[in-house]
């Protein structure tokens, strides 16, 4: 089975080389790392036992934030090895521990870079988060009796129905996973389904509401405040957009202008990739609302620009700042169908928190807040606009759905301990 899947790999290769050529010439994208991916990983800290810990992109790198920090103090003689696919994934691991642990890309899962990296780095155990269900790496980490564990594990009904029509293909791959921490009995089911012995199965919750910090300020937010003139101004911050999504936001916006009580709105677009900086900033000017750029403020530039312009956060790390500004937050990727960004991190700032119908990567998080009546759900851009007028004119129905928003984050943190608990078994002592 590992040839037949490194022949596979082959031929997706090939099929997927022209793209990938492609966005390294007009995005910047897949330059760099190229001696990791291919299985090259060198340790900071060799002699000590190692935790090989992957998280695809920069969503889950920021979950790690807890898991990484308790394993340290409960493990302090390890090594962690963090890796990410993306490029953005890999910036923000290094941002995060680069300093004290290894960072670096993730090999591809052909045999020979998987054989490559597990000698280079002889792991006590892998982690990987979410669901980085990787064929020759469990493969071949189970036969070197290397335990693999899915923590914050998750299967939307999306990727569940996916795998179930190759079943009989992935059913070994997921029966050699030796612990699975899922976020939810729903999604312990689905992993069971596809494979997983039900008694390496552990529900403990969602580790994002532990990396959502429950707070009523964030350091550099003032900062940012003075920089664009938000202070005392009412804001609508909307973060982790997608394609098709801000037209849609900026055609909710300039409903809501039309009130004259809301004329003083102003707005943040966020999208979630650097590399859309620049579309979205030819979209805004395309649709006639005047830009300011953060980026620029940020460089130290002047820039003198219309009160109500829209405002661009066109910077990586800047969106909890934003969203501590905010008076409304619409999280994005959620009112097109791309699974949603993280809505838990605004909720946890006590803001009033919307978001739309595609939220299957955040289901969990979705039921929880939706139940206790802490945020609200949207169809179409018309709900959109309707919900951040009532928002902005009734400030005692935003203030408690805030509220009951912030009290479901703190209500259901603890997955970390939890999770570690499970793996303490799998780690020498």
């Amino acid at each position: 089975m590992i040839f037949l899947t490194d022949v596979l790999y082959t031929l997706l290769s090939l099929a997927v080389a022209p793209i990938v050529v492609y966005r390294m010439i007009r995005n910047g994208r897949y330059r760099l790392g190229w001696s990791n991916r291919l299985g090259f990983i060198s340790r900071k800290n060799p002699q000590k036992p190692c935790i090989w810990i992957h998280a695809v992109s920069v969503g889950e790198v920021n979950a790690t934030q807890t898991l990484i920090t308790a394993i340290e103090e409960r493990f302090e003689g390890y090594e962690i090895v963090v890796t990410s696919t993306t490029d953005t994934g890999y910036a923000r691991a290094f941002k995060l521990y680069g300093k004290r642990h290894t960072v670096c890309y993730f090999p591809l899962d052909f045999s020979w870079a998987i054989n490559t990296a597990l000698r280079q780095l002889r792991p006590s155990v892998c982690v990987l988060m979410e669901l980085e269900v990787w064929p020759n790496l469990i493969r071949l980490a189970h036969r070197r009796k290397i335990p693999v564990v899915v923590a914050n594990g998750r299967l939307s009904q999306r990727s569940f129905t996916g795998y179930c029509r190759i079943k009989p293909l992935i059913k070994p791959i997921f029966s050699k996973l030796s612990l699975v921490l899922a976020q939810s009995n729903e999604y312990a089911e689905r992993f069971s389904k596809l494979g997983v012995d039900p008694t390496r199965i552990s529900v403990v919750g969602s580790l994002k509401y532990d990396t959502a910090e429950v707070a009523d300020k964030v350091e550099g937010a003032d900062e940012l405040a003075d920089q664009l003139g938000l202070k005392g101004k009412r804001l609508w911050v909307t973060g982790g957009t997608g394609p098709e999504e801000e037209k849609i936001i900026l055609d909710a916006y300039r409903k809501v202008l039309q009130d004259e009580d809301l004329a003083d709105l102003r707005l943040a677009i966020v999208p979630r990739k650097p590399e859309r900086f620049d579309e979205v900033a030819d979209l805004i000017r395309q649709m006639g609302l005047g830009l300011v750029r953060y980026s620029l403020f940020k460089a130290g530039q002047a820039i003198k620009g219309d009160k109500k312009a829209v405002i661009l956060g066109d910077t990586m790390g800047d969106l909890r700042k934003f969203y501590s500004l905010s008076t409304v937050v619409f999280v994005g990727r959620t009112l097109v169908p791309m699974g949603g960004s993280d809505m838990a991190e605004a909720a946890a700032l006590r803001k009033f928190t919307i978001f739309g119908p595609y939220t299957f990567n955040f289901n969990q998080t979705v039921t929880d807040l939706l139940e206790s009546e802490g945020a609200i759900e949207v169809q179409n851009g018309s709900e959109l606009v309707e919900i951040v007028r009532k928002c902005l004119k009734n400030s005692d129905f935003s203030q408690a759905l805030a509220q009951r928003g912030q009290e479901t984050i703190i209500r259901n943190q603890g997955a970390t301990e939890r999770a570690l608990d499970k793996m303490s078994s799998l780690l020498r002592t």
